[in-house]
């Protein structure tokens, strides 16, 4: 009972972060944005353990490349630098995204964007 009460409590804390604007599913993300990975969940078990296996793992970052033309579908994305994958957007809304807090990443964040915009 005690580990249902944790699960609980972690969705709890996710949807108070979404509500403020700090995570979003990986399907509403703009192209270019970048984000780290803090969970992968969906109601069918095949897609998420599909997502798993393709590396979309908490804590890894993930870059938004392109969107198909017709629907916005599928996406591109990129993982920790090294994998390209495309994705339909269902699936992409089963991975809640957070914002890239380490610096060291090697992936151009939001803010540097911003700066070189200007």
């Amino acid at each position: 009972m005690n580990g249902q009460g944790g699960q609980e409590r972690q969705l709890f804390e996710w949807g108070r972060l979404v509500k403020a604007g700090l995570t979003q599913p990986l399907g509403l993300m703009r192209r270019g944005d970048v984000g780290r990975i803090l969970a992968v969940q969906s109601g069918e078990g095949d897609v998420e353990r599909g997502l798993l296996e393709m590396g979309f793992v908490e804590g890894a970052c993930v870059e938004v490349l392109h969107y198909g033309l017709l629907g916005r579908d599928p996406l591109a994305v990129r993982i920790n630098q090294n994998m390209t994958v495309a994705l339909r957007r269902c699936e992409a809304n089963a991975v809640l995204v957070g914002p890239l807090l380490d610096q060291t990443a090697g992936t151009e964040t939001v803010s540097s964007r911003e700066q070189g915009a200007s």
